[in-house]
C-alpha cells in the first residue's frame, strides 16, 4: 500500500509549536512535540495505561503529559512518570525517527535502523535566500498514488483548471517521459502561446507584460516514494523559453509531499517555491492563495475518483500514452513495496 522505509512529510514546525500533534501517517498512529528549542520527539499515539490519545495531553520540561491520568512520556517511548505509581515495568511504546529539514518535520514510519537525514533528497530553495517560499495542507480523502498520477500528467490542467492554469495548448502539446535510476521525469514545452490567468497574474508579479505570447514549461520530477517537484514558468516568446534570460521570464517550483494517512486518505503539503522578488510577502501571499485553489480543484476530483475505485474495486482502467508519468514512477513504488515485504520460506 505503501513504502514505510521512507522519509515523508509530517507536518510544519508551526504545527507542533504550541502543543502535542496527532497525526496518522502510513496507518501509523503518532504525536510529536518538541522537546526543547530546535528539538523533535515523534512517538506512538498511545498511552501504555489506558490506551489514550498522548495527543491530547501538554508538555512539560520537554516531556509529554497525558491529559487522562498524568502518565509522562520520554522521547524514547518509555515512561518517565506519573503520579502515585512505580513505572519502571510499564512498557514502552513505539519512537519514530524524524528530523527537521528544509522547513518541513519529517518522520521515517519504517525499520530506525534505515533511517538517515541525509538521504532526505536536497531541496535548493529551501536553503536559498533568493527564492520564496509559500504553501499549505490538504487533508484529502483518496489514495496517494493518485495523487502522483494526477501530478505527473498535466494534461488534466485543461479540463480541471480551465480558468486559471489550464489552457488548450497543454492538452495539443506531446509529453515525454524517461526514468534515471528511481527519478520519473515528464516533460512539455508549449511554444508562442498565450499565458493563462495565473500566469499572466505572475507576470505582472514581476513586472512583466501580460498580454503578449510566451512559451510555456511543466517538467514534473517524481522522487520515491511520493514527492513531486514540477519546474513550471513561461518567458516572453522567442527569449529562450526554459534556458531565457531571468529578466524576460517568471518560474517557479510546485512543492508536492504527499504523505499516506490511509489506504484511502493522505496529506498533501503543497506550496511553490520562487526566485523572482523573493522578499514581496505580498507576492508570496497572492500566488499562495492563487495556487490552493488550483489545488482545491484538484482535491474534488480526486476524492470523487476515489469513491467511483471504492465502489468498483474490479473494474479495469485504461494506460494511455499520457499515463507514463505515473505508470513508472508507481512501478518505482510497487518495487519499494516489494522490496519491504519479508522473503517467503521455501519448503
Amino acid at each position: 500500500m505503501f513504502p514505510k522505509n521512507a522519509w515523508y512529510v509530517a507536518c510544519t514546525p508551526d504545527e507542533i509549536e504550541a502543543k502535542p500533534l496527532g497525526r496518522t501517517i502510513c496507518n501509523e498512529k503518532i504525536v510529536f512535540w518538541r522537546p526543547g528549542p530546535g528539538q523533535v520527539a515523534a512517538v506512538e499515539d498511545f498511552c501504555p495505561h489506558r490506551g489514550a490519545a498522548l495527543s491530547l495531553g501538554r508538555v512539560c520540561e520537554g516531556q509529554l503529559v497525558c491529559g487522562y491520568h498524568g502518565l509522562v512520556m520520554g522521547c524514547e517511548g518509555k515512561t518517565v512518570s506519573m503520579p502515585g505509581q512505580r513505572v519502571q515495568g510499564f512498557p514502552k511504546v513505539r519512537a519514530y525517527p524524524v528530523a527537521e529539514k528544509y522547513g518541513f518535520i519529517w518522520v521515517w514510519p519504517g525499520d530506525p535502523a534505515q533511517a538517515d537525514p541525509a538521504t532526505i533528497h536536497h531541496l535548493e530553495w529551501a536553503d536559498n535566500p533568493q527564492w520564496a517560499y509559500g504553501g499549505g495542507l490538504y487533508h484529502i480523502a483518496c489514495d496517494w498514488r493518485l495523487m502522483v498520477d494526477n501530478l505527473m500528467d498535466l494534461t488534466h490542467e485543461t479540463y480541471v483548471h480551465v480558468d486559471s492554469i489550464g489552457q488548450k495548448e497543454i492538452d495539443e502539446t506531446p509529453v515525454s517521459t524517461k526514468t534515471e535510476g528511481d527519478h520519473v521525469i515528464t516533460s512539455r514545452f508549449m511554444d508562442n502561446v498565450m499565458p493563462p490567468p495565473f500566469w499572466r497574474a505572475n507576470l505582472r508579479g514581476a513586472g512583466l507584460a501580460d498580454d503578449v505570447p510566451v512559451d510555456r514549461w511543466q517538467v514534473c520530477h517524481f522522487y520515491p516514494p511520493s514527492h513531486v517537484l514540477i519546474e513550471v514558468g513561461v518567458a516572453h516568446a522567442g527569449k529562450g523559453g526554459y534556458h531565457a534570460d531571468p529578466k524576460d521570464k517568471v518560474s517557479s517550483i510546485v512543492v508536492d509531499f504527499l504523505t499516506p494517512e490511509t489506504g484511502t486518505s493522505m496529506w498533501y503539503f503543497w506550496g511553490m517555491a520562487r526566485n523572482f522578488r523573493p522578499q514581496d510577502t505580498a507576492l508570496t501571499a497572492q500566488i499562495r492563495d492563487g495556487q490552493g485553489k488550483v489545488f482545491a480543484e484538484d482535491m474534488a476530483v480526486l476524492e470523487a475518483q476515489q469513491r467511483n475505485l471504492t465502489a468498483w474495486p474490479d473494474r479495469r482502467l485504461l494506460m494511455l500514452n499520457i499515463d507514463a508519468g505515473g505508470v513508472q514512477s508507481r512501478r518505482i513504488i510497487d518495487r519499494m513495496i516489494a522490496a519491504e515485504k519479508p522473503a517467503k520460506l521455501v519448503a
